[in-house]
């Protein structure tokens, strides 16, 4: 036949869209064009196929060969399409049955010898290639990270001449295994019973853990505000199984694998200095940020004043939406992105501002600029505001006491699989229709909230806030209804809300 069909997957964020490479030969003069909207690592794609071609002891047609990339709307990059193009070629021109196409799908570069390389987000074209019902086909380096897809064959090939006998069936390529150490699952847990003293924090910490809810620390240096967000990932449930194979795409579609932590939470703390691309992704081809590498886990912002307000601004929609759109002038990506944010800062510059010492020298106008550098709506998605005191004399060399992370952690799930029986979600993500369905007031609480907003301030959000709060406070007590209590605790943790103009 003079015209094949091979199937492979672009890379268009986390997503791996279908690319159908049409290969057809004709007679004039020889030679091999590249259409669809190929990009420069694309169009050089020819010299690698012929080479690797010839040098596999194959027939490079002397024909005119004419390749098209479809979708042709849809940009092309990088030498993930060689595989899928020397194939059609081969089986455009006899050399390969092509009966066996349909059923596979391919991916990988070439080398001039015609050994196979690896290619980068292997697990999302491997997810997607499953859900398609057809096998894939790989270099073996990237078969250990696509047979993490437990829903697709794949099959590792060290060169094109191995997929050649695979395709007629001569020597049948080995179905990939998950290669262990593609996603490692070393990272040592650190344990709350650690923490000295701090009952209060460590109390708002587990009911944090508990409904995915956002947490600020505030207080004098020293207190242990950093020790205790470092404690959270030990506080939270393991991943599910979707969640797992999401966050793994992620970090393959962003090149990080080796420090993607396997089943456990991802924990990402990016200093101060970050820019906002840093933090939300992007770049001419865009890739994930801190925020996605952060997605179903925690995003920890240490000394959260001196990061530049622009920077914490790109914040404001993600926390709202769980996902960030990243457009440039070529393409567009979707990243998800519903991480749980925990920051810590200093009450003032010195950080000394209300402790017992007096030690702070800071001006009222010091003070005020240094917390304006948090604006109000960024301030008004934190669930929890939650003040961490300097230590009382004795404490630091006391005997520990409460429960470590394990015991924190059995309390947690407990309490997450409550949410998950009763609305599929944790409390964090309650829409506002489902608030009302599952955060039945009485009226002397309808009262009390009412007050509330009017003493503190509140915003809209705010208010959905403060109850999604008292509905994980109810889950941790198991009980199905709000009280008083919740309520008041609740509203304990917003601190730092102020009167409109103050």
């Amino acid at each position: 036949m003079s015209l094949a069909i091979i199937y492979s997957r672009a890379k268009l964020g986390i997503n791996a869209p279908l690319v159908t490479v049409e290969v057809h030969i004709s007679n004039g003069l020889p030679g091999l064009s590249i259409v669809g909207l190929p990009e420069t690592a694309v169009k050089e794609s020819k010299d690698r196929v012929r080479s690797a071609i010839i040098n596999s002891h194959l027939e490079f047609p002397a024909q005119r060969i004419t390749v098209n990339l479809a979708p042709a709307d849809l940009p092309k990059e990088g030498g993930r399409y060689d595989l899928a193009i020397a194939l059609g070629i081969l089986a455009a021109s006899g050399q390969i049955p092509a009966e066996q196409l349909e059923r596979h799908e391919f991916l990988g570069e070439l080398a001039l010898s015609g050994e196979l390389r690896p290619i980068s987000a292997a697990l999302p074209a491997a997810l997607a290639c499953g859900d398609a019902g057809r096998d894939l086909i790989i270099s073996t380096a990237s078969g250990g990270e696509a047979a993490f897809s437990s829903i697709t064959r794949v099959f590792g090939a060290a060169n094109l001449l191995q997929v050649c006998a695979h395709l007629h069936q001569r020597e049948p390529l080995k179905q990939a295994e998950a290669a262990q150490d593609q996603f490692p699952s070393n990272r040592e847990i650190l344990d709350i019973l650690d923490v000295k003293g701090q009952s209060h924090a460590k109390r708002a910490l587990e009911i944090a853990a508990c409904g995915g809810h956002n947490l600020l620390f505030y207080g004098p240096p020293g207190t242990g505000k950093t020790m205790l967000a470092s404690r959270l990932p030990g506080l939270l449930p393991n991943l599910s199984e979707r969640e797992m194979l999401d966050v793994a795409a992620i970090y393959s579609v962003a090149s990080q694998s080796k420090d993607y932590q396997w089943r456990q939470r991802p924990f990402r703390a990016p200093h101060h200095t970050a820019s906002a691309i840093a933090l939300v992704g992007g770049g001419t081809n865009p890739k994930p940020g801190e925020i996605s590498l952060a997605h179903a886990g925690v995003l920890f912002l240490d000394e959260l004043p001196e990061f530049s307000r622009t920077v914490l601004e790109v914040l404001r929609e993600p926390l709202e939406s769980g996902e960030v759109r990243i457009s440039r002038a070529r393409n567009q990506a979707c990243f998800p992105a519903r991480f749980q944010l925990i920051a810590a800062m200093n009450p003032c510059p010195c950080g000394y501002h209300g402790s017992d010492a007096n030690r702070c020298r800071c001006t009222p106008d010091q003070v005020k600029r240094y917390r304006n550098k948090i604006s109000g709506p960024l301030l008004d998605r934190i669930d929890m505001h939650v003040p961490v005191r300097a230590l009382r004399q004795g404490e630091l060399q006391s005997k520990t006491l409460g429960d470590n992370s394990a015991t924190v952690r059995d309390r947690v799930e407990l309490a997450r699989a409550r949410q998950l029986q009763r609305q599929g979600k944790a409390n964090n993500q309650l829409s506002v229709p489902e608030l009302e369905q599952h955060c039945d007031l009485t009226s002397s609480d309808k009262n009390l909230l009412e007050q509330a907003i009017n003493k503190l301030g509140l915003s809209t959000r705010a208010y959905h806030r403060v109850l999604k709060l008292a509905r994980t406070l109810a889950d941790m007590n198991d009980r199905n209804h709000l009280n008083t209590v919740d309520i008041t605790e609740a509203l304990s943790y917003r601190t730092l809300d102020r009167q409109p103009g103050n």
